[in-house]
């Protein structure tokens, strides 16, 4: 078929066409919104791209400037923050960013913030929320499984090639029957009741107030471990709950005691629980949380009535998408000046 050069220049016009919109759409969209990025999780390395496409994200560990100097070129125009649970949110840094109206934090704990200081300048926050109940009281229930029925020393016994020379290994215990106490009925807490009732489990708690559940509850700590052989510690991290898990408190768990913290490791004594754990005054420990991250203390790893994971409660593929759709949530909420869907602080 012979093409005609009235066609030729037809075409010639639709592919230029085609192609300013084909630039145009690939051109970075200079029109949205920004949100400063302080602290490259895991989480954003996943889902980067996604709030990329939302957002323009600010992030410095892109830039060549040094952070403080990062921060004060965007100071008086960003009015949105993302933040990791590792960041720490000061009176200081706060102070860098007086345009800033809220703060979307990665993580469930507040530990990390100065919560004060935000509700003095007028900044929201927002986390997330319960978004990780349900995995981290999963996990909760396996360290302790996992202690009792000592299957993490069993599977070192059987691939070390021990089996065939030591015979048999050691009997473990049973965990439906365990009296459980679980420090800190919250979110958290009240999923690891539901599924250690489900074993069998005599669930009892300690919290700063008493919630409408049929528990028995025990207003001090130290009288819960004594009507208790297990300690699940679910409780936030702050001034009055640093250190509460003490020596006194293990030893009124006892010598068949068993602690489970998927919470924040400064809440226990760590020194003292690894006291206890060496000289046999507690029977066993879960822990997926620790007093100076990444630190583990030596004397853990050697113990075979000990489960050691790295602050992984909460991880999974399906929380991690969730919490996605919540942190992008809160953000297009903030910007359509819309109320926040997960609010600590909603100024």
């Amino acid at each position: 078929m012979m093409v005609s050069e009235n066609d030729l220049v037809q075409i010639k016009l639709m592919l230029v066409g085609s192609n300013k919109m084909f630039l145009s759409m690939a051109e970075p969209k200079n029109d949205l919104p920004a949100v400063i990025v302080l602290g490259n999780s895991s989480f954003l390395k996943l889902y980067g791209e996604q709030f990329s496409s939302k957002f323009k994200l600010l992030k410095p560990w892109e830039s060549s400037l040094p952070l403080n100097q990062f921060i004060t070129t965007h100071a008086q125009s960003v009015q949105a923050m993302l933040c990791s649970g590792g960041t720490r949110v000061t009176p200081s840094l706060l102070s860098q960013l007086p345009s800033l109206r809220v703060i979307v934090t990665t993580s469930a704990g507040l530990n990390h913030m100065d919560l004060d200081e935000c509700r003095r300048l007028g900044i929201s926050v927002a986390n997330a929320g319960t978004i990780f109940s349900e995995d981290v009281a999963d996990f909760a229930v396996g360290l302790l499984i996992d202690v009792l029925r000592k299957i993490s020393a069993a599977n070192r016994f059987v691939n070390n090639g021990l089996w065939p020379i030591h015979g048999d290994y050691p009997l473990a215990s049973k965990v439906g029957g365990r009296k459980v106490g679980i420090v800190g009925l919250g979110s958290i807490g009240l999923e690891v009741a539901k599924r250690l009732e489900a074993f069998g489990c005599i669930i009892s708690y300690q919290s700063r107030k008493k919630k409408p559940v049929y528990y028995p509850f025990y207003p001090d700590v130290h009288e819960l471990a004594t009507k208790c052989d297990v300690l699940v510690i679910c409780c936030a991290l702050t001034d009055q709950t640093r250190h509460l898990i003490n020596k006194e408190v293990l030893l009124a768990l006892g010598k068949e005691g068993i602690i489970v913290n998927i919470a924040r490791g400064a809440i226990i004594n760590e020194m003292e629980l690894v006291q206890c754990l060496v000289q046999g005054e507690i029977a066993g420990a879960g822990l997926d949380v620790f007093e100076n991250e990444p630190n583990v203390p030596d004397e853990l790893l050697s113990l075979d009535n000990v489960v050691l994971s790295q602050h992984v409660a909460f991880l999974t593929e399906d929380s991690f998408q969730d919490l996605y759709e919540l942190m992008s949530g809160n953000l297009e909420a903030f910007f359509l000046t819309k109320p926040l869907l997960s609010p600590v602080l909603d100024d």
